[in-house]
């Protein structure tokens, strides 16, 4: 498979109207995605040591709300491409990730805006079914949580990618982010760069 695909070939929906089947093809079970479930940012350090892939995959069906279109909130949005799930973006208010806000990624060089402000969203992974890599899904997966998190009351809407460089291979565990790009073209702007390898981008509405 190497045709690259557009952002507009994309279906992309949410978490919760999606099947645990979609959701698990997604992520398989054998690299980084199968290890992580979309957990890293959701628990703290003592609960992420000490939890097995099961759990954590327990955790994320739990938090997707998926086969349950009438669900109250979901964790994310699961991207199709031809009715085959291919694509994963994880995207909620900023609250919802607790490690994320013990982080300085989103707060070195910033305003000193509220941590418990529920009104700004971010997206904190951006995942592409293994053999479906590196034709581009990420990007349609990135414009598809623009719209999505001003619809359901986001002020703003922030990104932490990764800054990559041309001929230099950044591994996948690395890059679950997003790369700045990708963002870049999604209509996010970067308001700093915490590392010399990452930078918070964001979308004010």
């Amino acid at each position: 498979m190497s045709d690259v695909v557009l952002p507009g070939e994309l279906d992309v929906v949410p978490a919760n109207e999606a099947s645990w089947d979609d959701i698990r093809a997604v992520f398989g079970t054998t690299d980084y995605p199968g290890r992580c479930q979309c957990r890293r940012y959701k628990v703290l350090d003592h609960v992420w040591n000490t939890s097995t892939p099961e759990e954590r995959a327990a955790g994320l069906r739990e938090q997707s709300g998926c086969d349950d279109p009438g669900a109250r909130s979901t964790t994310g949005l699961v991207g199709y491409l031809d009715g085959e799930p291919v694509g994963w973006a994880a995207v909620e208010p900023r609250t919802a990730y607790p490690r994320l806000l013990r982080t300085r990624v989103p707060w070195t060089g910033r305003r000193g805006e509220d941590k418990a402000d529920d009104g700004v969203w971010a997206v904190t992974c951006l995942l592409t079914r293994r053999g479906f890599r590196r034709r581009g899904i990420t990007y349609g997966l990135a414009r598809a949580t623009v719209p999505y998190a001003r619809a359901h009351g986001a002020r703003a809407l922030e990104a932490y990618p990764m800054l990559t460089t041309p001929g230099v291979e950044i591994t996948w565990g690395e890059l679950h982010v997003g790369a700045h790009q990708v963002f870049a073209e999604a209509g996010f702007r970067e308001v700093s760069r915490p590392t010399l390898r990452r930078a918070v981008m964001r979308i004010d509405f």
